[in-house]
């Protein structure tokens, strides 16, 4: 079983139904007994951190959220749900994310933005299992204004060129966070939550 985060805010029967396409069983849950009995939990968004921080707050989210992460389970952050997990973020003046990943969320300022499309990842050289089976310079779709600046480089698991490059993704043990969105991405973003399913 596969928990998918409801806080409100993300196309959330969008990546249910990608996930059952891969044959995954996805349930869209507010529950925390869920979340916790869960084999794998996503993190999907789309928005600004400051009302998804209060909308994960008043549902009593947060500590749930890290528990299953400090337990080992894998966990899959998407777009918004990526800059989630990192500690801060300029949008919207100074906000304090989840704080898994230290690291902070600014704009993306070289070029136009929203950043929207498809576009290319460059995979490190270390490859993430989300990434298996999936080719070099595979395109995926974007819809961003923000991106992720990790403190530790180790965890970038793609880049992308937007006037210079950016954080796409990032991998750090059982926590996966993509910047684009997997569930909109045809047949390579369901290999990549075909490849989720089967992580671990």
């Amino acid at each position: 079983m596969i928990a998918i985060i409801d806080y409100g805010m993300g196309n959330l029967r969008s990546v249910q139904k990608a996930f059952e396409k891969v044959g995954a069983e996805a349930l869209i849950t507010q529950n925390p007994a869920d979340i916790q009995n869960a084999q794998k939990v996503v993190l999907p968004g789309v928005g600004a951190m400051q009302p998804a921080m209060q909308k994960l707050t008043s549902l009593g989210m947060v500590p749930v959220i890290k528990s299953v992460i400090a337990a080992g389970k894998p966990f899959l952050g998407i777009c918004l749900g990526l800059q989630l997990l990192f500690t801060k973020s300029d949008e919207g003046g100074a906000v304090s994310g989840l704080g898994v990943l230290p690291g902070s969320v600014k704009l993306l300022t070289q070029l136009k933005v929203p950043h929207m499309g498809w576009n290319q990842l460059a995979f490190a050289k270390k490859r993430c299992a989300l990434f298996s089976r999936i080719p070099d310079a595979a395109n995926v779709y974007f819809c961003h204004s923000y991106c992720v600046q990790p403190d530790d480089a180790a965890i970038i698991a793609a880049t992308t060129d937007y006037g210079m490059p950016f954080v796409s993704a990032v991998w750090s043990r059982n926590v996966f966070g993509v910047q684009f969105h997997p569930e909109k991405s045809q047949s390579v973003g369901l290999e990549m939550l075909k490849n989720f399913k089967e992580v671990f």
